[in-house]
């Protein structure tokens, strides 16, 4: 017996309760058989119409994963027998598939309601298939084909969706932009009126006087003009000697 793998004997067509896991079996091949059965998870692809709120048939490619409850086997094989798979497995998800698929339009099975809907489905055949040792792990719907007309329609209005999207952010940008100038001007102006109002009297005096004695340090002749009110105002400047 592989890995993976569970059996059940069956002896003049009676099965033994005892499950068999891996390992060396030994039996009589002339009076008993061993049925076996994966216990690992399965993967089963199922293509079919599935129908929309709208009416519209869409085209799915669908993958069921489940695996066997090991202590379950003997169960599934007196009840159902080695076909669990069509019998069961299958034929549930395809009602599953189709109650719950008929209460979602078209376009949610091609957007992030997929997941919704995936998990809804696989939640609905956990009720009904747990109990009789089957375990329902994921349900993928892979592959999706829209009707024509209205895949274009899902196209036109995403392609809508995203010039609406890049003429939103040119918008922002723009009023980023006017918003930085604004308070670049209301720095400039507050430092004007600072500059402004520090130019008092005294201070204007002082820097002149500053100013004097730089010009009197300087061995050039200077004529200054004054009107009493200003301390000096510089006419220009004669080289010594001249």
């Amino acid at each position: 017996m592989r890995q993976g793998t569970v059996g059940v004997k069956q002896r003049f067509g009676k099965l033994d309760d005892r499950i068999i896991t891996a390992g060396l079996v030994g039996v009589n091949p002339m009076t008993t058989r061993v049925i076996k059965v994966p216990v690992r998870t399965v993967n089963r692809e199922v293509e079919l119409a599935l129908p929309s709120k709208e009416g519209l048939n869409v085209q799915c490619e669908i993958s069921i994963l489940y695996r066997i409850a090991p202590e379950k086997v003997p169960q599934i094989i007196e009840t159902i027998g080695p076909d669990y798979e069509q019998a069961v497995i299958v034929s549930v998800f395809r009602s599953a598939a189709a109650d719950i698929c008929s209460r979602y339009f078209a376009k949610d099975m091609h957007s992030a309601q997929r997941g919704a809907i995936e998990q809804e489905i696989a939640t609905y055949m956990n009720s009904l298939l747990t109990d009789r040792g089957f375990v329902i792990e994921s349900v993928l719907m892979k592959s999706i084909k829209l009707p024509p007309g209205l895949a274009k329609a899902i196209e036109d209005k995403l392609e809508s969706e995203q010039r609406a999207q890049q003429m939103e952010f040119e918008l922002l940008r723009e009023r980023s932009e006017a918003q930085r100038r604004v308070i670049e001007a209301e720095g400039i102006r507050d430092a004007q009126l600072v500059l402004t109002e520090g130019l008092n009297e005294n201070i204007i005096r002082y820097q002149s006087i500053e100013a004097f004695k730089s010009l009197a340090a300087s061995p050039n002749s200077k004529v200054i003009i004054t009107d009493g009110k200003t301390p000096f105002l510089i006419q220009g400047e004669v080289p010594t000697g001249q």
